[in-house]
């Protein structure tokens, strides 16, 4: 029905095929989109030399940090599995297994002085997806992606922290980081999505209460209104959030509306009466939730972009890829939530159409840019960031000509480990998941007796975070009310 659907729709549209210097994109031909997304999935390799001497394995060169990394193999593992085009597979489980870190949960040692709980979970989210899309499972020695997938949850979980704002997590998971006072939506967003779909994927109705609870703490303290069910930023535990940061970003709400697709999906299928609430209530989050998209549309185009920086030209390299993720999660909604198809299809078509013809900048005359809402030229900004965000939008368009996310149930063969993840400090796996509040607490004391300890080496270590950890401009006091 969904591809019925989805074929009327285009062929309604008497603007169904874009034109690049180098590639044509015709959206009702599966072929023709394949080609496209092969072009601009070279594109985005481009940017990869893991796999050279002298590189780190996993790691995209450029201004990217760490999370993007693992942002940019997820767009990859999609790639591969809509496309059947499995060139990068190698080179992608390489990357996705080094970087683990010692205790399997996606926190490497080298990471530790600028690593958030988002960060971490851009590569669980990535894990996760290589469990749904059945991907080549690592040897029997090695971790496997369901099981990281759960370590990332278990270890953003642990860090719940109910002594500011009710409860939530920190954007940043040690004290030392700048941020860790902030509690904001795309950390508790990333929880809440991969507490919904290891529910779905392994049936068991725990993830879905966590995912309940993250919900609830989001909605209870304002930054998801009930009014609007617009998806606000963040907020400070130095005012235990009664001041929030009202900035809206294109991929805190996906990754909640991603998230309520797979509850309702969850909900609706399982044959477990969820404690994370019925079928008919995420379908009433859901169709909420999509109904805001309309904040992120460039004037009446359906052509998506990103309203708190790119028409000010201001955004940064995080935020250049924050359309990759919103194109990614209104494709999986959709799957999903069969009923959100009217009004994401067309803004997927529109903005697919509007990205492939910017697609011809650069040496090679296919390099990708960032604004969409120029159609037909290239705005000279490339990158990562931007390449990821053309191919999500553009192989968007296979998901009608593939199942839906697997299972345990329907064909995934990934195994986990629930233990995983729970105590990545002590480096054991002691842990349950139930004891989360506590261990939590733990994490925070032994974190604040390190900053005692080496505050003075602290002074000493370069001055260099994540892009959006720079909390005077991430925050923005003049959007503060």
């Amino acid at each position: 029905m969904l591809a019925i659907i989805w074929t009327a729709l285009a062929v309604m549209s008497l603007l169904s095929t874009a034109h690049a210097n180098g590639f044509t994109l015709d959206l009702t031909s599966e072929s023709s989109i394949k080609s496209a997304a092969k072009i601009v999935a070279q594109g985005l390799m481009n940017y990869y030399h893991g796999d050279e001497s002298g590189y780190t394995p996993g790691i995209f060169s450029g201004d990217y940090y760490w999370w993007e990394s693992g942002a940019a193999w997820g767009s990859l593992m999609d790639y591969q599995y809509l496309t059947g085009d499995t060139q990068y597979n190698d080179v992608m489980k390489t990357g996705l297994l080094f970087q683990v870190g010692t205790d399997w949960d996606y926190t490497p040692k080298n990471q530790t002085l600028s690593l958030g709980n988002d960060d971490q979970g851009f590569w669980g989210i990535t894990a996760m997806m290589a469990a749904e899309r059945n991907f080549t499972n690592p040897d029997s020695d090695q971790p496997q992606w369901l099981g990281l997938a759960q370590a990332v949850f278990n270890s953003i979980a642990l860090t719940w922290d109910t002594q500011y704002c009710d409860g939530g997590v920190r954007w940043q998971k040690f004290v030392l980081n700048k941020g860790y006072d902030y509690k904001n939506s795309i950390a508790n967003g990333i929880l809440f999505q991969l507490g919904a779909r290891l529910a779905r994927y392994t049936n068991n109705d725990t993830y879905a209460e966590w995912a309940e609870k993250v919900w609830d703490w989001e909605t209870n303290i304002g930054l998801i209104p009930s009014a609007t069910y617009f998806v606000y930023d963040g907020g400070s535990v130095d005012d235990n959030c009664a001041r929030l940061n009202k900035i809206q970003w294109t991929y805190n709400m996906a990754v909640f509306l991603a998230g309520s697709a797979y509850m309702y999906n969850y909900t609706a299928s399982s044959n477990l009466t969820s404690s994370g609430g019925t079928a008919s209530t995420w379908e009433q989050r859901t169709t909420s939730l999509v109904s805001t998209l309309t904040a992120f549309i460039y004037q009446s185009s359906n052509i998506v972009y990103e309203p708190a920086c790119e028409p000010s030209k201001s955004c940064n390299p995080d935020q250049q890829s924050f359309k990759a993720y919103l194109a990614r999660w209104l494709g999986a909604t959709m799957i999903l939530a069969p009923f959100t198809t009217d009004i994401i299809l067309p803004v997927l078509k529109a903005s697919a159409l509007a990205a492939a013809s910017t697609c011809n900048g650069g040496t090679d005359g296919v390099t990708c840019g960032f604004s969409w809402t120029t159609e037909g030229t290239y705005d000279g900004m490339y990158g990562l960031g931007e390449q990821m965000a053309a191919l999500e939008i553009i192989q968007s368009h296979l998901l009608q000509y593939n199942p839906a996310p697997y299972t345990n149930t329907t064909g995934g063969s990934s195994t986990g480990d629930s233990s995983l993840g729970t105590d990545e400090l002590s480096g054991t796996s002691s842990k349950s998941i139930t004891s989360k509040d506590r261990a939590g607490a733990w994490i925070i004391t032994i974190a604040a007796c390190v900053f005692v300890v080496l505050g003075a080496v602290w002074m000493g270590v370069e001055d260099k975070f994540e892009g959006t950890k720079n909390l005077k401009e991430w925050i923005r006091l003049e959007d503060l009310s």
